[in-house]
Order: structure tokens, then sequence, then C-alpha cells
């Protein structure tokens, strides 16, 4: 394996130094893998198309110009342009492979197979490479082929068919949830396969499959063995849940809102107190968490009676003096503003050559002695090219600019 480390400028820190990690998806589901991972050491080669470039360079917000939000998903990346679709590009991409442990996409289905970069030529060049695959519906059943969008496998996933108020639509969620969460899967499955391969002792490489409605599917716990069981078919019921009362937000006196959950016995009697209601936790209708659901109209407009005779800081006040567990709700200026956030260190500033200096999240979790982190923001297509193609492929002057002018990089 290359020692990056001679050839282009590592990671410094972080547990996955030295891990070669070749993103060649588009877009947020396969990049975003690649950035977590390249948020912890693992050096990242983004390959874009020489001409279009990721499409997220085009999406919003935009400054002179430029996706800020290409800033943050490209951030620690190695950015090179290639174009797979032509037979010089693909056959430069089974040249660089020995190089990398693992190759990221996020193409439709058969996508890589059309171009013969499937997984079983890439395994022929090199058998440990672990390929991780995303895409709307998983590489295999009857969906497979189709076009797969976060908002499509949202849907899919049944979630929004119990989020939002029963009078209304279903609420899809207002961010690329989905494809965050596919990203975040590819990335804790490219370590479980790296695991096996390299700790476990295999010496071979596999294809991780994962699919944007899987990645929410699996966390609604409950929904499948419910219905298994019980034939549950979860409603909409606005900020309530079925499970857990009195759990809202609640509007202050002052226009903002609380947030309220205290499904234990133990926190409602806390909340009670607070309220200077103590005898509430005794009332029949609420003396247990399954007598609160029941009666959730009545509890709720009491409590959010008492919400509306106090403002923000004063309920607040009240709570944390009883120890319960509510919480303000924030929009960004107050995140910004929190000193919790500060403290954690979850918005950094990060240099940028374009905008001098630009503040993003920061690297979660928080490893004590191997901390990751953010060296750079996300660079213009191709801004290591020449690095790259001439530094570690080996690349002549007289081959890279052939290749550069028949836009092949």
């Amino acid at each position: 394996m290359l020692d990056w480390g001679e050839k282009m400028e590592s990671q410094e820190s972080g547990p996955l130094r030295g891990l070669q990690i070749l993103d060649l998806g588009n877009m947020i589901a396969g990049p975003m893998a690649g950035c977590l991972l390249g948020d912890f050491g693992a050096d990242v080669v983004k390959v874009e198309h020489p001409i279009t470039g990721d499409d997220l360079r085009n999406w919003p917000p935009m400054k002179d110009g430029r996706s800020l939000w290409w800033k943050v998903t490209a951030r620690n990346k190695k950015l090179i342009t290639l174009d797979l679709s032509k037979p010089r590009g693909q056959a430069l991409l089974k040249r660089m492979l020995t190089h990398f442990d693992v190759v990221l996409e996020n193409f439709r289905p058969r996508t890589m197979e059309r171009w013969g970069l499937g997984y079983d030529e890439l395994s022929k060049t090199n058998p440990r490479i672990i390929m991780v695959r995303v895409s709307g519906y998983g590489q295999t059943g009857p969906y497979a082929k189709r076009p797969g969008y976060g908002t499509i496998a949202e849907a899919m996933s049944g979630v929004p068919a119990f989020t939002g108020f029963p009078d209304k639509p279903p609420t899809f969620s207002a961010f690329a949830l989905v494809d965050a969460l596919a990203g975040l899967f590819a990335a804790h499955a490219t370590m479980m396969a790296v695991y096996e391969r390299d700790v476990r002792g295999s010496g071979k490489g596999q294809v991780v499959d994962v699919s944007l409605y899987e990645s929410l599917f699996r966390l609604v716990d409950s929904q499948v063995i419910g219905f298994d069981q019980l034939g549950i078919v979860k409603q909409r019921n606005g900020n309530r849940m079925d499970e857990d009362s009195p759990r809202n937000a609640y509007r202050t006196a002052d226009g903002e809102f609380i947030a309220i959950s205290a499904g234990s016995q133990r926190i409602f009697s806390r909340l009670a107190s607070a309220m200077g209601m103590p005898e509430l936790s005794e009332d029949p209708r609420f003396s247990s968490n399954a007598r609160r659901v029941e009666n959730v109209e009545e509890l709720d407009r009491i409590v959010a009676q008492w919400f509306q005779k106090l403002s923000l800081v004063e309920a607040m006040r009240r709570l944390e003096d009883s120890d319960v567990v509510a919480g303000p709700i924030y929009d960004i200026r107050r995140v910004f503003e929190d000193p919790h956030y500060a403290a954690r260190e979850d918005i950094i500033s990060v240099p940028d050559p374009d905008f001098g200096t630009v503040r993003m999240q920061g690297v979660v979790p928080k490893l004590s002695r191997t901390p990751g982190r953010v060296s750079q923001a996300g660079l213009d297509a191709g801004a290591h090219n020449i690095e790259f193609y001439r530094g570690v492929m080996g690349l002549t002057a007289d081959e890279f600019e052939e290749l550069r002018q028949l836009r092949v990089i």
C-alpha cells in the first residue's frame, strides 16, 4: 500500500490515518460517508467529472457563485477529476485501485458494471478492495433499478406516515436526513469490513450494500414488531408520542417554545412540582405513563396553560431547579450563541481559500486520544490533480497533458 505521507499532505491525527478511500460519490449520501471517514484521518480522494463536477457544487446556499454546502461535505478531501464513462478513464481508475482500501460509490445500480467497473472487475485488480455501494433501494430486489432520492426513500421507510399532525399531510424532514443517515451507515459498515479484512485477517475485500430507505427504516425499532404482534399501525400525532406523555413543544409567554419529555413517573413528578402542582402526580388520570397517554388532551391543556404564563427564561429556571428533562427549541442563531455548543467545539472555524475562514460543524463523536480534525474546507474541482496524477500515480507530463486535453481528467 502506498505511503501517502510521502506523496501528499496527510491528516496529522485521527484513528483512521493511513486508510485510503476513493470517493466516487455524487451529491450527499456517498460523499457524506467519505466526509465522516476523512474527519477521523482517512485519506479521502474525491473524484468528480472533469466538466460538470459534483452536482452538490450547484446547491444552495451559494456565496459568490460557490456552494457553501460543498465546503462542508468536501472538507478534508483531496480533489481530482476523472471521467469514468470513457475507456481511458476506466483504465486509469483500475490503475489507481492498487493504492486504495475502499471505493465509495452511489450511482444507480449497474452503472459501475456498465462501465466495466463492477466489483468483480475491480477485485481482479485489487482483491483487498472494499466496495461500498449506496443507492436508493439497494443493489438487489425489484426496485433496485429505480432512481433513488432521499425524499422518496423517506416516504418508503414509513416514517412520514406517522410524522406530522393528524389533520395535515404526512411530513418530511426539512433537510437531507435519509442521505445523511445512509452516509453514516456506509461509514459504519466500511469500518466493519476493514476490521474483518485486516484485524480478523481474511485479507479479502467485499461489497457493502447500503440503501437510503433501509437506513431510516432500521431506526424505527418498535414499528415492525408492534405491527407483527399487535397489528399497530402508528398514526400522525403531532409532537406527541403514543408511548410517552407529556411530550410536546409548549409556547411560553414571550412566544418561544420549550420541549418536554416526561414519560417516567419520576420525571413527571418533578415537572408537577416545578409547575407548583405536585398533586398532579397523584391524580388518577396521570398516575402512570399509560394513564397520561390515555388522558393526553387534558394533561397537555394543563401544561400548556402553565407555560403560557411564563417567559422562556423563567420557565427554564423553574424546570432546571426541579431537574426536569426540558430544553428550549433552538434555531441556528441560538445554536451559534449557546455556550455548551462552544465548550464542545461543535462549531469550528476552518481555513478556506475563497472566504478566508468559514464555520461549520465540528467532528463528532469525540475521541480522547486520537481525535478527528478538519484541516480544510471543500476546494475547487481538480485541486489535487497534479499532486495525485503526477506525484502519486507517476504519470509523465505528456501523459497528464494528453488526458487533460481529452477531458479524461
